[in-house]
């Protein structure tokens, strides 16, 4: 049984180095003029990293050594390796290329080593877990290759610059130290008639994949980025409303449409609000003047439309 237990606890860190290799193997790819392969090695680093913590946690196998291990596959797969392969593309040989690459690697480590302090606070919100800071790391890898990734597709462009690369590269790593909050995965509640939709999306997704490849991580990185201006509004909103955590997901999306309406404040709410009032009102006097005309004749002018009694109500 002791060896049995051992087994499992190896299988989330055998992942780990599984995905460590993946990364490394994307800049020998790179080295020999394969940029295909070393995309897909860097996706394969990507799929096995989001794995090996789930494998973790399911098999109850997590360990402060799976986790400094993840830390240091991640700076080498998404920081080191990706900024290589990019030198490597259309950089080779230019100082100032090469002052950008190791800009990238700095800012992934530094990324990482944010994260790992940030596991260890106990003074984070509650619903800060639904939230990374910063882009993560496998993210902004397959980010930052989105100019290569155009180059395969679409042939040379100015994303092939190598100054386009390198201020693409220095924004991708500003954004992995930045304090913007991106949505996790890891916490994401589908509703249950959303299943079977969600099911057919990645059915396309995984046909796209097998099918256009490229180009399904070109849409899948452009959705990435459009994403995170959501993500900034719906951490903003949570931060001033932080007891609509509590509150399942359907009535939170009540909630917010609620509140779309009001100010902060005491300010009455919108205009709309209160025309919407005084058409009701003004429905309900019509309604009881007809009831109280004797011989059911419907008023006329401007007492038909009851705009009168609304005047004395105001």
């Amino acid at each position: 049984m002791a060896n049995g237990n051992r087994g499992v606890r190896l299988l989330p860190n055998a992942v780990t180095v599984l995905a460590l290799c993946s990364g490394l193997s994307a800049v020998q790819f790179a080295l020999s003029g394969h940029f295909d392969l070393s995309i897909a090695a860097l996706g394969a680093a990507a799929i096995l990293d989001s794995l090996d913590g789930r494998i973790a946690r399911l098999l109850d196998a997590t360990s402060k050594m799976g986790a400094e291990l993840d830390s240091l596959a991640d700076c080498v797969s998404f920081g080191v390796a990706p900024a290589l392969v990019l030198y490597v593309w259309c950089m080779d040989g230019n100082r100032l290329g090469w002052v950008v690459t190791l800009v990238f690697a700095v800012c992934a480590a530094l990324r990482l080593a944010r994260f790992n302090t940030l596991l260890d606070d106990t003074e984070q919100p509650p619903y800060a877990k639904e939230f990374f800071v910063g882009v993560p790391a496998p993210a902004a890898a397959l980010v930052a290759v989105l100019p290569l990734l155009l180059d395969m597709q679409f042939g040379p462009g100015p994303w092939s610059s190598p100054v386009v690369v390198g201020i693409w590269m220095v924004l991708t790593a500003g954004l992995m130290i930045s304090r913007l909050h991106t949505l996790s995965m890891k916490t994401i509640r589908v509703p249950p008639q959303f299943i079977a939709p969600l099911l057919v999306l990645v059915g396309l997704a995984a046909a796209l994949l097998i099918t256009l490849p490229v180009l399904a991580l070109i849409v899948a990185m452009v959705i990435y980025l459009v994403h995170l201006p959501y993500s900034v509004y719906r951490y903003r909103w949570l931060a001033r409303h932080p007891e609509a955590w509590y509150v399942a997901a359907r009535q939170r999306r009540a909630a917010v449409r609620a509140l779309r309406g009001t100010r902060p404040g005491g300010v009455r709410p919108a205009l709309r609000r209160r025309v919407a009032g005084v058409a009701l009102r003004g429905a309900g006097a019509l309604n009881g003047r007809r009831r109280s005309e004797p011989n059911g004749e419907r008023p006329r002018g401007r007492a038909r439309l009851g705009l009168r009694k609304i005047r004395r109500d105001r």
